[in-house]
């Protein structure tokens, strides 16, 4: 870690990211913030970026639905520790979090201080998680981790094409969407299929939301 942290926002929602970069600049000490609004511009920016020590990321925003985001992220930039915000706060969101790979995991609803205290956490490489939340392991954590580790193999337009698939959207559907052609989104989904190890779209949209569990959370 440099003595100055380079770190990441990434958020959709332009008041909460702009709160946020202030908040950092007061209370840690020569930072620099870069801020994103989805996960394409967060990939890009790690690409752009190479020093970056810390990504501080919401769970829902484009590109990203539930633990998709941070899944990605863990699988592409296992050097890069991320710290989940999130308004929804429960045990269950928190420990999910940490299991996928997060080093940490911060409420919305925090104070700058506590703020503060988990990016020193982190960054030193320790896990924070806020006061008096459970992180026990429970017994679908395996297969969770397991099915986190498939996902992770996927690229971010195969990510875009699999909640696609989820929301379902049919392959010329998903062609409009994504602008491209509808042999392009059935090789996609091809490969989806196998990176998941499955043998059917409706397979693959099972298997994800066993980890995604996108409509439990909220921005």
């Amino acid at each position: 870690m440099t003595e100055a942290p380079i770190i990441i926002v990434a958020d959709d929602h332009p008041l909460f990211r702009d709160a946020l970069e202030a908040t950092l600049t007061r209370h840690v000490s020569g930072v620099g913030v870069f801020t994103t609004g989805d996960l394409t511009s967060t990939i890009k920016k790690l690409e752009e970026k190479r020093d970056v020590d810390l990504v501080l990321l919401d769970l829902n925003m484009p590109g990203a639905e539930g633990f998709s985001g941070l899944i990605y992220l863990r699988g592409e930039y296992p050097a890069i520790p991320v710290i989940v915000i999130s308004a929804s706060d429960d045990d269950d969101t928190i420990r999910r979090s940490i299991s996928l790979g997060a080093s940490g995991f911060i409420p919305k609803s925090c104070t700058p201080d506590d703020m503060h205290k988990a990016i020193q956490q982190v960054l030193i490489g320790a896990i924070w998680v806020p006061d008096n939340h459970v992180l026990e392991k429970e017994g679908n954590d395996d297969e969770i981790l397991e099915i986190a580790s498939r996902l992770s193999t996927l690229t971010p337009q195969q990510m875009r094409v699999l909640m696609m698939l989820k929301e379902g959207l049919l392959n010329k559907q998903i062609a409009f969407e994504l602008a491209v052609s509808e042999a392009t989104v059935k090789a996609h989904v091809s490969a989806i299929l196998q990176k998941l190890a499955v043998n059917s779209r409706t397979q693959a949209v099972i298997v994800a939301s066993k980890v995604f569990q996108a409509e439990n959370l909220s921005t």
